[in-house]
């Protein structure tokens, strides 16, 4: 690949960022709130308390104006694998598919079937049915999580397939390997927690809206108990899941590792940066490059956390890119001249085949399954090593920012929790302002934890088998531009039309309350 036409490729990147960040803005309230609404319609069929009914479908229709327009979003996401990635899409044959086509069958019909049941079923089926529709379109929401992040899992640790010369596709050859992918697993994990965490702030923050105003307090205060339990459970998951995937991202996508905490020279007894700023260069060749103006270090923790030894080595950017015999590390440049030879024999491969020389077929066949572990490195042959190192900056910033929020989020709810048991916000009103303010810095903490995952991993696609620039599809750079345009004009519609139907029915609603003057219709 002499030629790369590096505007297409940045812009067909930028259209599926877009796309896949408006996405996630509407994803994870549908997966948390579809269990919490699942488990106050529990409480209400349990203690027949018919405010548990009214604040269950209060809920409920927030849910599904999220989820009608997440279902918008998420039909445009697929469709790219096909416009704007189409050697992507061929390239990994029958694997990325497969996850989908069951995300499809099994878990989005489950969730739109009994969704029907869950919206317009109270006064046409028994409590009990009524109950377990919610829950199952809850579990249905959530098993759609699982394959989309299996997919995602298998492209940043291609397991459980073989490369079939022939076609020049990725087949599945061991389905429960690509299932269990120890990163998918992860992953999943880690995300669905994380999006349970959204939604138990989203709750907090509406119901804390709710007490400074002085409305709908027994909705609120009843609600805020349940969230903040729900909550606290989820991200003390979510900090454990997010071990497990640090220790996966350390096995399987060092430079990752090493662009979240800023670390270019490894080292043993690593530390961790739990603060800091970066400041100028420190090489005016190398922009990628940046020393820390200011950080605060955790001794040893990174090496502990990465490899549950603190006397691990953890190899830092530098060490990738350039290699360090010591430590058993390949150059990048070594990485690329493999890559190429898998390439070329590939190439070799083809042309034997064709005109019938099995011999060379088979030499060049066996040149091609010794370096096809580095195929993707060939794509950047005679090119700069340091093209394959990902933004930094934004890969450390995100990092944190995430971390250093779910820290927060922990501590928030275990003081709503305290406040809303004992009956105590009468002179807390700045703790319901935190808590509402808190709901946009959810969403920061969700997009933050997606852009580690994704940006961390560039310039790959398929880790070390396929990078961006063989992905994307040979089409004309304009219509890329254009339509990213357009959906940045359509998403961000919709995302204003949510949020203003959201806060019309948040502002309208009068769950009855005998505990406020106001009263209540019933």
């Amino acid at each position: 690949m002499e030629h790369i036409d590096w505007g297409l490729v940045d812009w067909s990147r930028a259209q599926f960022a877009l796309t896949a960040l408006y996405h996630w803005i509407f994803v994870p309230l549908t997966l948390g709130l579809s269990f919490i609404i699942a488990i106050m319609e529990t409480i209400y069929v349990k203690t027949g308390n018919p405010e548990w009914k009214r604040i269950t479908k209060f809920w409920m229709k927030l849910f599904g104006i999220n989820f009608a327009i997440g279902v918008a979003t998420g039909i445009i996401l697929e469709f790219q694998f096909g416009t704007n990635w189409s050697n992507y899409s061929w390239f990994v044959g029958d694997i990325f598919g497969a996850p989908l086509a069951i995300e499809g069958i099994m878990a989005f019909f489950l969730e739109s079937t009994f969704i029907a049941i869950m919206f317009f079923g109270w006064k046409k089926v028994s409590k009990k049915t009524h109950l377990w529709s919610s829950w199952l379109v809850a579990i249905g929401s959530n098993l759609s999580g699982l394959w989309i992040l299996v997919a995602n899992g298998w492209m940043q640790n291609p397991i459980g397939m073989h490369f079939n010369p022939e076609t020049v596709r990725n087949e599945m050859n061991n389905f429960w390997e690509v299932l269990f992918n120890p990163v998918a697993v992860n992953k999943f994990l880690h995300t669905i927690s994380s999006a349970y965490v959204l939604a138990a702030l989203f709750v907090i923050g509406i119901s804390a809206w709710y007490l400074i105003k002085n409305r709908n307090t027994a909705l609120s205060k009843k609600s805020m108990i349940v969230a903040s339990v729900f909550g606290f459970f989820s991200i003390l998951f979510t900090i454990f899941s997010g071990d497990g995937s640090a220790k996966e991202v350390a096995k399987h996508q060092p430079m990752k590792l090493a662009a979240m905490e800023g670390l270019y020279q490894g080292q043993r007894q690593a530390p961790l940066i739990a603060i800091g700023f970066f400041g100028s260069q420190t090489d005016p060749n190398n922009p990628k490059e940046q020393e820390f103006a200011f950080n605060l270090k955790i001794p040893n923790a990174l090496s502990y956390i990465a490899f549950s030894d603190v006397n691990a080595f953890v190899p830092g950017i530098k060490d990738l890119v350039h290699g360090n015999k010591k430590e058993g590390i390949i150059s990048y440049q070594e990485k690329i001249e493999k890559g190429k030879k898998a390439i070329d024999a590939l190439a070799a491969y083809k042309i034997a085949k064709k005109e019938n020389k099995p011999e060379i077929a088979d030499a060049a066949l066996k040149i091609f399954n010794e370096n096809f572990n580095y195929f993707g490195y060939g794509y950047y042959f005679g090119k700069d090593p340091y093209l394959l190192v990902p933004d930094v900056k934004i890969s450390f910033y995100a990092f944190h920012t995430m971390v250093g929020l779910g820290f927060y989020f922990v501590l928030l709810f275990i003081l709503i929790y305290l406040f809303a048991y004992k009956n105590k916000f009468q002179n807390k009103k700045w703790l319901l302002w935190v808590a509402v303010w808190t709901i946009p810095l959810a969403y920061i903490a969700q997009e933050a934890g997606w852009i580690v995952a994704e940006v961390g991993r560039q310039p790959w696609v398929i880790q070390d088998l396929l990078p961006n620039i063989a992905a994307v599809s040979q089409i004309d750079q304009s219509s890329v531009q254009i339509t990213f345009f357009l959906f940045l004009a359509v998403f961000t519609a919709l995302l204003i039309a949510e949020i203003k139907i959201m806060l019309t029915q948040i502002k309208k609603a009068k769950i009855s309350d005998t505990n406020e003057n106001t009263g209540g219709t019933k």
